[in-house]
């Protein structure tokens, strides 16, 4: 499948994305497709288009998802495509960009997973990063294209009053995010005129813990789906603080989300956190040290009461457009240094 954008018959550069076509919900992939230029265009992932060619650049993200997989041998096949690819890709001169989404995985994979992402660095011709704090172990040279920002794309979708006290916990819920604890902490006592929501898809094994802290607690509620844009911003917007308390965060798409509805976020310090809490300015980025605490989330409801209704985070240079540009001139860089377009 590619999606190109205008009219242009023969499209200067074409980029196989690891990643799933655009499905209509919110996800990193829009980015990747929406910000593509006219001269970019963007094939979506198969292990069939990949080893067969025709493309210019293969952009890989979240290498360890295309090696996994619920069996043994299942592994080891995605492991077999994934090095034929990286010879083949060698032997056409199509270079390999990476986008360093997180510094290592989030679960920890196979000593051979572990081996093949090694090799994956190890021939990367460029690593994008999302933020200037990210320290990557690839020798291939870097460069910085921020994550966009979603203002342009959730514009059409009506937004919900703002409701004072209420917090908010969206995205997909898996071990790290540390969703059981934040329902804990909120509701170890009574919170007059406050209440939790949680919204996203839980891991199999996190569904049904959730779903019984939740109702066992007072004033949460949850909606354990994947919702639409349009249910996204509603929930985003009626929040008067979006909680994110990762165990560990490096990029997050979320905090982009809600930045770009114009909610506060609190979120765990780290240098990606502090970084984006100076480009977007103060009170939006509430940081806080250790575990998340009561006196943690009380003074995060308190710092969000402080920001005025026509207030907007800072999101400059974080325009699709611009990360379609930047992007696109990455391609043309590797694509002339690896000697590509003709070797297909």
């Amino acid at each position: 499948m590619v999606r190109a954008r205008g009219n242009d018959s023969a499209p200067r550069v074409r980029v196989l994305h690891s990643l799933a076509p655009p499905d209509g919900k919110t996800r990193y992939v829009d980015q990747m497709t929406e910000g593509a230029p006219n001269d970019v265009a963007v094939t979506y992932f198969s292990w069939k288009s990949a080893l067969r060619g025709g493309y210019d650049v293969l952009h890989i993200h979240w290498p360890e998802l295309l090696l996994r997989g619920k069996t043994r041998r299942i592994r080891f096949a995605k492991r077999q495509a994934m090095r034929a690819t990286l010879m083949l890709a060698r032997a056409r001169r199509i270079p390999v960009i990476r986008t360093v989404h997180n510094v290592s995985p989030h679960e920890s994979g196979t000593r051979a997973e572990r081996r093949l992402l090694d090799r994956i660095d190890r021939v990367t011709a460029m690593s994008i990063l999302l933020n200037p704090t990210t320290e990557v172990r690839s020798p291939a040279p870097t460069v910085t294209i921020l994550h966009g920002h979603y203002r342009d794309r959730f514009a059409s979708h009506p937004r919900a009053p703002k409701e004072p006290g209420l917090l908010l916990y969206f995205g997909i819920i898996r071990p790290y995010k540390n969703v059981e604890a934040l329902i804990d902490t909120f509701s170890s006592r009574p919170r007059p005129g406050s209440r939790l929501r949680i919204v996203g898809s839980p891991t199999t094994e996190l569904r049904e813990p959730i779903r019984r802290r939740a109702a066992a607690a007072a004033n949460v509620s949850a909606a354990l789906e994947f919702v639409d844009d349009g249910d996204l911003v509603r929930e985003i917007s009626a929040a008067s603080l979006v909680v994110l308390p990762y165990a560990e965060m490096h990029n997050s798409g979320a905090a982009l989300v809600a930045l770009s509805l114009d909610r506060p976020i609190l979120v765990p310090r780290s240098p990606s956190n502090t970084a984006l809490s100076a480009e977007v300015g103060p009170g939006w980025v509430l940081e806080y040290d250790g575990p998340l605490t009561d006196a943690v989330l009380s003074a995060g409801v308190d710092a969000s009461a402080s920001l005025a209704p026509s207030d907007r985070p800072k999101l400059t240079g974080r325009d699709w457009d611009e990360v379609g540009r930047r992007h696109r001139d990455v391609y043309i860089a590797a694509i002339a240094a690896a000697g590509g377009r003709n070797h297909r």
